[in-house]
């Protein structure tokens, strides 16, 4: 797993390059931000349990066909297993917020992911859904914090919708 100073530094040192301006103004920026990713990351570890429920309660409102028979959340199996793929998402989200770099997404949830939603039949809108139903919860439970800037909170949840919706289903 990588964070934003590791990946920076790999990438000029591979280019045998020194850090020029705009590897300083992404270092600054990070840094900046480095207080209210921890800030939000401990907020989430905090309510993680709340998040995940509240999410699903959301999501079944807007698409109750989910949980009705024959629904991908229908029985209390599924039902579990759709909140405990929402909670994986919901942590390994506050991971890359504190590392500010994705690869933690790809290295342990979304690598053969594609495959294995393939092969479940879930549908993926559904899926999406819930992640940005998280996404506006913890920006808002951030806002409530006193964050100002929420903007981080974005990238990870944006980055797991979008490599989800390029499943072929």
């Amino acid at each position: 797993m990588r964070d934003t100073v590791t990946s920076l530094i790999s990438n000029y040192d591979t280019a045998g390059r020194y850090l020029d301006r705009n590897a300083i103004d992404s270092l600054q920026s990070y840094f900046t931000s480095g207080m209210d990713r921890v800030k939000v990351a401990g907020m989430i570890s905090a309510n993680a349990a709340e998040i995940s429920r509240e999410a699903g309660k959301r999501l079944f409102e807007v698409v109750p066909e989910l949980i009705r028979p024959g629904g991908n959340a229908y029985t209390t199996r599924r039902y579990a297993a759709c909140l405990r793929d929402m909670d994986y998402y919901l942590r390994y989200s506050s991971y890359a917020m504190v590392a500010g770099n994705n690869d933690v997404l790809m290295e342990r949830v979304l690598q053969g992911l594609r495959e294995t939603y393939n092969s479940l039949g879930v549908p993926i809108a559904p899926t999406v859904k819930g992640i940005q139903i998280m996404k506006d919860m913890v920006k808002d439970k951030a806002l409530a914090m006193g964050v100002e800037d929420v903007s981080f909170i974005d990238v990870p949840f944006d980055f797991i919708s979008r490599e989800v919706s390029e499943l072929s289903v």
